[in-house]
């Protein structure tokens, strides 16, 4: 037996990295799952080559429309919805405050907040009704802390964060919860689309991001898709249902504090300078 054996997602910005990863796990522990995502070719794709448990919707998760058919779908196929993950997103305007143009922030802000508001509004009403629901939303170690991303986008997902909790306060009485997902540095392509690449060089990248992620947290290895999937997988099941409003960190230590080594190489740092001898730290081979 699956751990999502009978139940029925929506996931947003399914078609690619962490979304496409949820999408697979989801569907191998049972679920049937909606694709929701403006990469047609992709999903499409993805869909078919999950068969009769999957389906694709194209969804600009900006536009109310689109995040309501893409709803709807899953329950129209298959008469009931369990789980919303709304995960698509993009780095958005990524300029020094002075320069940010007002069109680029309404971009970031309709893509990262507004589309979450939007799968919150057009799930809560099937699910109220279930009394039964699992509502996942993708924030960001940005939106926690200063310096992990652009200006708009971490205020963003602070903003999503927050949504987070307040949505499950109210959405907890109907036995709906609320939480979300809040991940450090994940190998996907939104690196290489931040820094202005095309969708297919940016996959081209990503062995240049993992090994520079490699360097940032105390487990020495990138997070990956299915690092993300494992998260969601638990939030999705009944193995979390007494967790609402919950922002569950995927970060291998980011956010914790600094490396060992590197914060123990600083007070050798500070040593050499007032002429005491420097401690040796072993490190992992």
């Amino acid at each position: 037996m699956g751990r999502l054996d009978g139940k029925v997602a929506v996931i947003t910005g399914g078609a690619s990295g962490m979304g496409a990863g949820t999408v697979r796990r989801f569907v191998a522990e049972g679920a049937r799952v909606v694709i929701a995502d403006l990469a047609d070719e992709r999903g499409a794709a993805l869909a078919g080559e999950l068969g009769a448990a999957a389906a694709y919707a194209h969804t600009d998760v900006a536009r109310e429309d689109d995040v309501a058919r893409a709803i709807a779908l899953a329950v129209d196929r298959w008469d009931r919805l369990d789980c919303v993950f709304n995960n698509a997103g993009l780095g958005g305007v990524d300029e020094i405050l002075e320069n940010i143009p007002l069109d680029g922030y309404r971009q970031t802000m309709d893509v990262l907040l507004t589309g979450v508001l939007l799968g919150i509004k057009h799930a809560a009403p099937i699910m109220k009704k279930q009394r039964s629901g699992s509502i996942i939303n993708t924030g960001s170690v940005a939106g926690m802390q200063a310096g992990y991303g652009p200006h708009v986008y971490s205020a963003a997902k602070a903003a999503v964060i927050q949504l987070s909790r307040s949505a499950a306060m109210e959405l907890g009485e109907w036995g709906v919860r609320v939480n979300c997902i809040c991940p450090g540095g994940i190998v996907t392509p939104i690196f290489g689309k931040a820094l202005g690449l095309p969708a297919e060089r940016a996959d081209e990248t990503l062995g240049a991001v993992s090994e520079a992620l490699r360097l940032f947290q105390a487990i020495p290895r990138p997070g990956h898709p299915a690092d993300i999937a494992s998260a969601a997988l638990f939030l999705a099941s009944d193995d979390s249902a007494f967790v609402n409003g919950h922002a569950l960190v995927v970060d291998g230590g980011l956010t914790t504090g600094r490396r060992f080594s590197d914060a123990q190489e600083s007070w050798n740092t500070f040593r050499d300078l007032m002429g005491i001898p420097r401690k040796e730290v072993p490190r992992p081979a």
